[in-house]
C-alpha cells in the first residue's frame, strides 16, 4: 500500500488536535476527526495508542457506512485495516476518535492502494463552528448499549459502546452544518477534586478546558492556542458529575460548598468570555438523571449576570430521562431540541 502521512494537504482535520509535530499529531478528544477522498479497495490506518484505561477503538464512515477497529493495548507503532474489499470507486472517508481521554491517538498516517488517489473533501469545510465543554454524555459514552435505553447501566465495562459520532453534539452540528470542537471527558466534574474522572484526586474540567493534553496518566499536559478556533456557538454542559461523593447542591443549596461552586461556574463563563468575545454560551445538562438543584444553581448563576449572550436551556425532559447513560435515540432527542434552540436565533447567530 502507499503511505499517506496525516499533514498531507488532501486531508481536512477537525478537532483540538496536538500537532506540534505535524507528522505525528495527537488526538485527544471525542470526535477528532480526518476526512479525504480516496479511490482504491483498501484504507488502513497506523498509530501508537497511548492506553489509560477502557476497551479502545477508532471509528469510521466510509460512504455513509460506519466501522468500528478495535486497538490492541499496545506501545509500538500499529497499523490497522479500516475497511478492505471495497469496490474500486471514489469513497468519502471519515476517520474519527470514538472515545474521550481514556487513550491517545497518535496518528502516524494511512494506507491505501498502491494506485489509489487521495483527495480533498468534494464540500468545503463549514464557516459555523460549536464548542462543547461537557462531561460523559458529551462524549457520546455507552450510547450504543441501545438495550438499555432509559435503564441503568450494567456494572461492566461499555468503553467499546461509546461512539462520539452518535452523541448529541456532533448530531446537532452535523444538523447545523457545523465544525465541532467536543472539549469532554467521562467523569468531569466542573471543579478538580470531585466527579469521577482520575480519582482519588479527580481533575474537573477547571484543568481540562485550556487543555490539547490533560490526562496526568498519559504524560505531561500542554496548553491549547484559542486563537486557532474561534467558535460561535459554546456549550456547557457540567454539573452532573458534580455530586460525587456529595450532592452538596441538593443537600444545602445555600450552604458554603453550593455557593462556592456556583462562583466558580461564573468564573468558568468569564473566562470563556476572554477568549471568545462574540460567542453565545448556552449553560446546559443533560437529559441524565440528576437533581434539579443543579439546573437551578445554572439558571441562577446566568440570571444573575449581565451577558444577553449567556443563556440557559433546558431538555423537555431535562435531568429526568434515565439513569443510566443516554443511549443514541435519547441523543438524537436531545440534538432536535438543542438544533431547534439554536436555529431559534437565526442566521446572525453565526455571524
Amino acid at each position: 500500500m502507499v503511505f499517506i502521512p496525516p499533514n498531507h494537504p488532501a486531508i481536512r482535520t477537525m478537532g483540538r488536535i496536538d500537532d506540534a509535530d505535524p507528522t505525528h499529531p495527537v488526538w485527544v478528544f471525542p470526535y477528532t476527526q480526518a476526512r479525504f477522498r480516496c479511490t482504491g479497495t483498501a484504507i488502513r490506518i497506523s498509530l501508537v495508542n497511548r492506553w489509560h484505561y477502557g476497551e479502545n477503538y477508532v471509528g469510521a464512515v466510509i460512504d455513509g457506512m460506519q466501522y468500528k477497529i478495535r486497538i490492541p493495548v499496545h506501545d509500538e507503532p500499529i497499523t490497522l485495516t479500516i475497511a478492505d474489499h471495497l469496490p474500486d470507486i471514489e469513497h468519502d472517508v471519515v476517520i474519527f476518535k470514538r472515545q474521550d481521554g481514556e487513550h491517545y491517538i497518535e496518528l502516524l498516517g494511512f494506507g491505501l492502494d498502491d494506485n489509489a488517489a487521495i483527495l480533498p473533501p468534494a464540500d468545503p469545510a463549514p464557516t459555523r463552528r460549536i464548542e462543547i465543554y461537557g462531561d460523559s454524555v458529551s462524549c457520546g459514552e455507552r450510547n450504543e448499549a441501545v438495550r438499555y435505553t432509559g435503564m441503568a447501566d450494567p456494572d461492566v465495562d461499555l468503553s467499546s459502546y461509546s461512539n462520539a459520532w452518535f452523541s448529541y453534539g456532533a448530531i446537532t452540528a452535523r444538523n447545523l452544518g457545523a465544525q465541532l470542537h467536543a472539549v469532554a471527558q467521562g467523569g468531569a466534574a466542573l471543579l478538580d477534586g470531585i466527579g469521577w474522572f482520575d480519582g482519588p484526586d479527580y481533575t474537573g474540567m477547571e484543568s481540562i478546558w485550556d487543555r490539547i493534553e490533560y490526562n496526568p496518566n498519559l504524560g505531561a499536559t500542554k496548553s491549547w492556542d484559542f486563537s486557532r478556533y474561534t467558535p460561535q456557538v459554546v456549550v456547557i454542559a457540567l454539573g452532573q458529575n458534580d455530586s460525587n461523593p456529595r450532592n452538596f447542591m441538593a443537600e444545602d443549596y445555600d450552604g458554603g460548598q453550593a455557593r462556592r461552586w456556583r462562583a466558580r461556574y461564573a468564573d468558568f463563563i468569564r473566562a470563556l468570555r476572554e477568549r471568545y468575545p462574540n460567542a453565545h454560551i448556552v449553560c446546559a445538562t443533560t437529559v441524565l438523571e440528576h437533581d434539579p438543584a443543579w439546573d437551578r444553581a445554572i439558571d441562577e448563576v446566568c440570571q444573575s449576570g449581565d451577558d444577553p449572550k449567556v443563556t440557559h436551556f433546558l431538555y423537555t425532559r431535562n435531568g429526568a430521562a434515565t439513569p443510566g447513560h443516554p443511549r443514541i435515540a435519547e441523543h438524537e432527542e436531545m440534538a432536535r431540541e438543542l438544533t431547534a434552540y439554536l436555529e431559534g436565533f437565526g442566521d446572525d447567530l453565526w455571524n
